[in-house]
């Protein structure tokens, strides 16, 4: 596959060229700006993964009765688990939430459930677009591709690891070269003095999205990384516990300030150890220092890694930020079983989250400077297998924030015949018309990289009629 071996080629080559964190900002004094980034003003991107694969299906739902019959009779059990037809189902089609006309369908519709409260309000006043049927593709392909493999298709479709790090990278789990570390390096080196440490900050774990090309990403989720337990726990030092001679002491010596040697290993961990703490001191001396945000978030997981997020978003020029791309995740999506128990629960919890992280937003006057869009590993099938779905392909996703040409559904919804050339033979999974690579090279265009920049990124968005969708 020429596509990953380039991809592979370009990750080994930006690692080797940019280095270390130090590496990147020394190669800036000799690199050309000859299609720089635009990094004037405040922007960020903020991805929010859903692992696991979400249901599509089973999350943007027709509303016009014509397609609302047409995925029924495809998905039978499914309808049945929530008791649709009682009146008061969440999938009982008066009881979804509207949001408008798939544009040259002919009247087809769509809405969320009755869970997405906060989401649905969101798109009607014109901060949320619908991006329709997005997954990874090296062309474009359709049913007879993929059954007589006349084209290139990506490898290891609908393994968990492999696509989440196809979404995240390009290739396939071991990569370490993300499109969102591409995003922040190439924004660094169009302007050396966005502070580096904090340009890519996960509110989570690390990530491939955020990893590579000289790139390092900052660790929210607890301040980034911590101290040793014996200088934070009091127990650990006994009757020293209270002496501040000692917890320095033993700071020196985990920093290893006075290591000499030629092991380079120890040398190097003494400098990452040293450099994570004064990342960390800086970030909370940041944190410390602002005025605090108002806006209450819920108490789940994804709207608290929101919450860190929307908290150093507010220190950006503590930090000194023009440019941050953030990673945040949501688990749980593989719903082989008991779909109808999880789901819902998770559908909630990202409406409401996504809802507080706005009036976050809207309360810094920073709407229209903050992008949040999704992704996952993959759809599911549309057929079900009974009590759940398995893995598929597409997906549809959500685009969040005041510069989104909201209200929109964009690309393209399939109707349910899953017998037509839009879906696998096997499974009925369906076969995206939107590229992972299109989605985001929008946003990274919106985030400020130029056309050269984004193919370098990106190198066969020209496989596609147009690199680029309608969503800015």
């Amino acid at each position: 596959m020429a596509y990953y071996n380039r991809r592979r080629f370009l990750g080994l080559t930006s690692a080797a060229t940019f280095g270390a964190a130090s590496g990147l900002l020394g190669a800036l004094t000799s690199h050309t700006n000859a299609h720089a980034a635009d990094t004037s003003g405040y922007k960020a991107l903020v991805c929010i993964f859903f692992k696991g694969g979400i249901d599509n299906f089973d999350t943007v739902l027709p509303t016009d009765q014509p397609s609302f019959d047409a995925m029924k009779n495809v998905r039978p059990d499914i309808f049945a688990s929530y008791g649709e037809g009682s009146g008061t189902s969440s999938r009982d089609r008066t009881n979804l939430l509207e949001l408008g006309e798939l544009t040259g369908s002919g009247g087809r519709r769509f809405g969320l459930p009755p869970e997405m409260t906060d989401l649905a309000a969101l798109y009607q006043a014109g901060d949320m677009a619908v991006v329709g049927n997005v997954g990874p593709l090296i062309v474009p392909v359709e049913r007879i591709n993929v059954l007589q493999q006349s084209k290139p298709l990506p490898r290891n479709l609908f393994s968990h690891n492999d696509q989440q790090s196809t979404w995240m990278s390009g290739d396939l789990e071991g990569l370490r070269n993300g499109w969102g570390a591409d995003f922040v390096r190439q924004a660094i080196l169009s302007d050396p003095s966005n502070n580096a440490t904090f340009s890519a900050v996960t509110a989570t774990y690390s990530d491939i999205f955020l990893r590579g090309g000289g790139v390092s990403q900052y660790v929210a989720r607890s301040g980034g990384v911590q101290e040793p337990r014996i200088l934070t726990n009091n127990t650990d030092l006994g009757s020293a516990r209270d002496s501040d001679v000692v917890k320095d002491a033993l700071r020196r010596h985990f920093a290893s300030t006075n290591t000499r040697g030629d092991n380079f290993l120890i040398g190097d961990l003494a400098k990452s150890f040293e450099a994570a703490r004064d990342s960390n001191e800086d970030y909370f001396a940041a944190l410390n220092g602002a005025v605090p945000l108002s806006t209450a978030f819920p108490a789940s997981n994804l709207a608290q890694q929101l919450k860190v997020i929307a908290q150093t978003i507010n220190v950006r020029g503590a930090l000194g930020v023009g440019r941050q791309v953030f990673f945040a995740n949501m688990n749980g999506f593989d719903t082989h079983d008991g779909q109808r128990d999880v789901l819902p629960i998770k559908q909630r919890q990202f409406s409401e989250a996504m809802g507080a992280f706005q009036r976050a937003m809207a309360e810094m006057n920073l709407s229209d400077s903050v992008t949040t869009f999704t992704a996952s590993d993959f759809g599911r099938t549309m057929q079900s297998n009974g009590n759940g779905t398995d893995h598929g392909w597409g997906n549809h996703h959500f685009v969040i924030g005041g510069a989104v040409k909201g209200t929109r559904i964009v690309g393209d919804i399939p109707d349910y015949n899953v017998s037509s050339s839009r879906y696998t033979q096997t499974a009925s999974r369906m076969i995206p018309t939107i590229a992972v690579e299109q989605y985001a090279a929008t946003l990274g265009r919106w985030f400020g990289l130029g056309d050269a920049e984004l193919q370098s990124v990106f190198p066969f968005l020209g496989n596609f009629e147009s690199p680029y969708i309608e969503l800015f």
